[in-house]
């Protein structure tokens, strides 16, 4: 009779246990939801990415294909020139100056142009790096709460300094000024810094400012004592001073490159400038 009376209990107490209890279920079921909604933003991300990776995979390539053209034509156009300074050595050598420069402003943007093609190269390496990272995450579940996409790199100092190159062989001297002075205000340390500077050098030169060119030739042989463009900035710092009519002092800057940069190009301009002007070259120096 007992058993009787305490089995009805048991029964509702069991049923009043299950209604308090949580529904392994519905939490289940919650946390379902969550993941999906997880997986969904992850995926989304995906997209972005995958959709920004094309996108610059395409300007990649037209880069590159840019680039191989600029360097067919730059080659064409350097054939030409050589052949121009070729034609006109019986002329004055101010316009072969003229020639030489341009032919000297094209070579150095081709050369740019294989060392951008060269990093192109290396930012498609990178960007196949991203979408191979991003692959792991995904195999290894969502991303960490809070995390954010890594942040867009700044502008290529290779860049700048191209479209400074361009402008000044174009003659947009003003704007090519504008550009070599940022380059040399945010990448300072940069390879093509002294490059930068000595073209600072050219412009006035080019524009017949031959009092304001010579300070910035000096910032190249002071500055940068490992420049490729020291020969240059002493050769063309001579020729300021033969404009400006200080003929003593130029003298001595053309044997200078005649001493300091035996077998270059600019040691024969320094001695054709040096007979043209009837003085005696120095002997060259014993290696």
């Amino acid at each position: 009779m007992r058993i009787r009376l305490f089995m009805p209990a048991v029964l509702a107490l069991g049923v009043a246990l299950a209604l308090l209890a949580p529904d392994p279920a519905l939490a289940q079921k919650k946390e379902i939801i969550q993941l999906q909604a997880d997986m969904e933003r992850l995926m989304q991300s995906q997209r972005e990415l995958q959709r920004t990776v094309d996108e610059r995979n395409a300007v990649l390539k037209t880069l590159v294909e840019q680039s191989l053209d600029a360097i067919n034509k730059l080659n064409t156009t350097l054939g030409v020139l050589q052949k121009s300074i070729q034609d006109v050595q019986a002329n004055s050598g101010t316009r072969i100056d003229s020639l030489t420069t341009q032919v000297q402003a094209l070579a150095d943007i081709l050369d740019e142009v294989k060392s951008r093609l060269g990093k192109l190269n290396q930012q498609v390496a990178e960007t196949q790096s991203i979408l191979q990272s991003l692959d792991a995450k995904i195999a290894g579940g969502a991303p960490a709460p809070g995390a954010t996409a890594p942040p867009t790199p700044p502008p290529s100092a290779d860049a700048l300094y191209s479209n400074a190159l361009r402008d000044f062989a174009g003659g947009k001297y003003d704007l090519a000024r504008q550009q070599f002075l940022d380059y040399l205000k945010f990448f300072p340390e940069h390879d093509l810094a002294s490059n930068a500077q000595f073209y600072l050098g050219e412009i006035f030169f080019a524009q017949k400012q031959f009092q304001e060119a010579i300070p910035e030739y000096d910032k190249v042989l002071d500055n940068y004592p490992k420049s490729f463009k020291l020969a240059a900035a002493r050769l063309k710092k001579g020729m300021a001073l033969l404009e400006l009519g200080q003929r003593a002092s130029a003298l001595r800057e053309l044997r200078e490159v005649i001493r300091r940069h035996p077998a270059t190009e600019e040691e024969r301009r320094a001695r054709a400038k040096l007979r043209e002007l009837g003085v005696a070259a120095p002997a060259t120096p014993r290696p």
